[in-house]
């Protein structure tokens, strides 16, 4: 079955912006001075032999701007969640009381800030690299079918100009977001 021009162009703007939402997922990550949920999304803990996602653990809130709350569905599994918590590169030392683990997020100092800033600006780029990479591979595609003469090269040209400017508009709104994270950071 051959692969239509439509096809083509809706299956890479598919994959851009799987693209876009997993580097906006990995913002959530990035520590911005305030608590948050997703500051701990990634973490892992090793539970009898098995990684285990906290979520699946713990029911985790954020009673108050710089406290994140975990607290542990099974009482039993707070001295395992504790050492992941210190075992993860989130820098942080959980307060447990048996019942409730209490992560007390510090404000950013300044240095840690840029730091942070460079990180966002490294996955905007990553991105970006990722865009290119899908770009590349429709237009190659687009190529072929010219070659096997599944479509004229006017048709070629006008697909070419059409993921061009999907590359434009998705360039544009990864610097946006990146933008906008980088401003959550720098704010004291």
């Amino acid at each position: 079955m051959a692969v239509s021009v439509k096809q083509v162009q809706s299956d890479t703007e598919k994959v851009m912006q799987k693209s876009i939402d997993a580097m906006e997922s990995d913002f959530q990550s990035i520590r911005t001075g305030r608590a948050s949920v997703h500051l701990v999304d990634r973490l892992v803990v090793d539970y009898h032999g098995s990684p285990i996602p906290l979520q699946q653990l713990a029911s985790i809130s954020v009673p108050e701007p710089h406290i994140i709350m975990i607290r542990p569905f099974d009482p039993g599994t707070s001295k395992t969640i504790e050492k992941a918590i210190l075992a993860s590169d989130l820098k942080l030392t959980p307060n447990n009381d048996g019942k409730v683990i209490r992560l007390s997020i510090p404000p950013l100092t300044q240095e840690r800030r840029k730091e942070l800033a460079k990180v966002v600006g490294k996955r905007v780029e990553e991105a970006k690299v990722h865009l290119r990479n899908h770009r590349r591979d429709a237009m190659e595609t687009l190529k072929k079918l010219e070659d096997d003469d599944a479509i004229s090269e006017d048709e070629h040209k006008r697909a070419n100009k059409d993921i061009e400017s999907l590359m434009h508009r998705l360039t544009v709104k990864i610097d946006e977001i990146g933008k906008r994270k980088e401003t959550e950071i720098l704010e004291i």
